[in-house]
């Protein structure tokens, strides 16, 4: 049979069929790699060429293993279990449309073997995870890039869900931008609104129409509380609804079952004493407004002790809830 593709080319196609067909648990005998390389490339070669070519790519720094059973290509760019979470990674992103999610997910499987692909089920089940619509994302996020490393403002449309479920215009924001961070799965830019002289958080998702301008931004160390730049530890911690208001001392009690929780929102920084019967007080610096939203989450776990008016403003929406809740 006369060869579809040069045969110089067996080099680099062995190697392809070793990432495609080959891991630690499936091997591949010369005379396999041979038929593999006539089925899908058309090259005809001698075993004694798989050989020489095998020692090749060893010698080129490929961790090929070998044994009575065969070859295979054993170690990639990522384990089997980091592209598994990077797959969940993709899933789980709100602000990634279920089309694309498909498509990251293929080109993350393409980078194992084939016997890989049949333990990620979730590529069948993508359209059933809660995405966003929003197609004009990543290109956002590209220009958002470019106007941080030209440090010029960005001009966009800022939207709302309507009635219809359908994302509808709300307002129109000039923002000079710091930084995008990936927040209770949704990416936010975070920036000053040039309006309000702020700096405030966008979800990706929610931005339409977007363009950069010539207009220099606002460097961030001018702006007050930003002297020293994003503080990375205490955003993680401080803001965990992407509130922008100023965070404040909280003081709360919180069973100790609830520990855990705490600890995964607020971050090793929370401060934990014990406080008898099972509870512990706790004291974090986070946005009151965010902490009303949190309190409530963990209503049944949590009693805020200050500052005086977020426990009120949660007093107060307690029982606003009651009144719906029971009629009155």
């Amino acid at each position: 049979m006369e060869s579809l593709e040069p045969k110089k080319l067996a080099l680099i196609r062995i190697l392809h069929i070793l990432e495609k067909y080959s891991d630690r648990d499936h091997h591949l005998l010369q005379e396999e790699i041979a038929a593999l390389l006539e089925k899908e490339y058309g090259i005809v070669v001698e075993r004694k060429a798989i050989g020489r070519n095998l020692s090749l790519l060893k010698e080129a720094g490929y961790d090929i293993g070998s044994d009575r059973k065969g070859s295979w290509l054993d170690t990639r760019l990522f384990e089997d279990a980091e592209l598994r979470m990077l797959i969940d990674g993709v899933l789980s992103g709100r602000h990634v449309t279920a089309a694309y999610s498909k498509d990251i997910i293929e080109r993350l499987c393409s980078l194992s073997s084939k016997y890989f692909r049949s333990h990620v089920k979730h590529v069948y089940s993508v359209d059933e995870w809660n995405k966003t619509e929003n197609r004009d994302v990543f290109y956002n996020i590209e220009l958002v890039d470019e106007a941080i490393e030209r440090g010029v403002m960005v001009e966009f449309d800022y939207n709302k869900y309507g009635a219809d479920g359908k994302l509808h215009r709300s307002a129109s924001h000039l923002v000079s931008p710091y930084q995008m961070l990936l927040r209770n799965r949704h990416y936010y830019l975070m920036g000053c609104n040039e309006k309000w002289h702020d700096v405030g958080y966008y979800r990706m998702d929610r931005i339409t129409e977007m363009a950069l301008t010539d207009r220099p931004a606002t460097p961030l160390r001018s702006l007050s509380g930003y002297e020293k730049g994003i503080e990375y530890k205490k955003l993680a911690t401080a803001l965990p609804y992407m509130f922008s208001d100023e965070p404040v001392r909280i003081e709360f009690l919180v069973d100790e079952r609830a520990v855990d929780d705490v600890i995964d929102w607020f971050g090793k920084s929370a401060e934990l004493f014990p406080a008898g019967e099972g509870r512990l007080k706790a004291e974090v610096t986070a946005s009151p407004s965010a902490m009303v939203y949190w309190a409530m989450q963990y209503l049944n776990f949590v009693e805020v002790l200050s500052p005086a008016h977020l426990r009120d403003k949660i007093a107060e929406n307690i029982e606003k809830g009651l009144e719906k809740y029971r009629g009155q």
